[in-house]
């Protein structure tokens, strides 16, 4: 499939979510992916919400780009912190750097900085869209381009599902679409900082991400798979 079908396909599916399930909002995360969806809702269908989760861990490179693209496309992007008694009650108990210390852990933050901000993100809204693509990891080669989010209670949604890595990374070029700089420092793959490094040409591209713990555990838990029915 050429990278204009898939274009021409993304754009057909956006077009009708907005349609068929308003109000839904993109979760935003400002990597490549993401800007790519980013990009064909500013300039297609704008009836899409974006929103975004500030952890408050990001890279500065992340923060710039969220300025940079609020900017460039001369639209609001909302976005969502974790709530300060969560946080102030985890570093009390644990410590600021707990997460490297077990995936409990670990996964305990990213609940108290992802999880429970996208939830309240997310309420009230009929669907949610995503830049998850399936090669991104073994944990995503299962999903579905629509799907029932039981977790969340509303429909989701992976428009660039079926699109390879060079589909992404050509559609940024051919339409100069702004992207993270840490792209270009080898970091494929960006989450927070302290749970974030740059991989190797050899690595998987989700290398970098929470490199010290098994592939099968590396998710925060905004994509819970075990939760998700796929659509008829």
């Amino acid at each position: 499939m050429s990278l204009e079908v898939r274009v021409e396909s993304a754009i057909a599916l956006l077009n009708k979510i907005a349609d068929e399930y308003e109000p839904t909002v993109f979760a935003n995360s400002f990597g490549a992916e993401d800007m790519v969806l980013t990009d064909l809702i500013a300039r297609h269908v704008s009836r899409i919400g974006i929103i975004s989760l500030d952890t408050g861990r990001l890279h500065q490179e992340t923060y710039d780009l969220m300025q940079k693209t609020a900017e460039h496309y001369g639209i609001c992007i909302q976005v969502f912190f974790p709530r300060h008694d969560l946080v102030e009650g985890y570093l009390a108990e644990h410590g600021s750097n707990a997460f490297y210390g077990s995936v409990e852990l670990r996964k305990q933050c990213c609940n108290i900085r992802k999880v429970e901000p996208l939830k309240r993100a997310l309420a009230g809204k009929k669907a949610w869209i995503t830049g998850l693509r399936r090669e991104q990891a073994p944990t995503r080669s299962d999903l579905a381009v629509s799907a029932f989010d039981e977790a969340n209670g509303l429909q989701k949604f992976n428009p660039l599902l079926d699109w390879s890595l060079d589909e992404v990374w050509g559609y940024i070029r051919e339409h100069g679409v702004p992207y993270n700089a840490l792209h270009d420092r080898s970091f494929p793959s960006i989450g927070c900082a302290p749970c974030t490094r740059a991989v190797a040409m050899v690595e998987d591209i989700r290398a970098g991400r929470w490199w010290w713990e098994s592939p099968a555990t590396k998710e925060c838990g905004l994509h819970v798979v075990a939760a998700m029915k796929k659509a008829a």
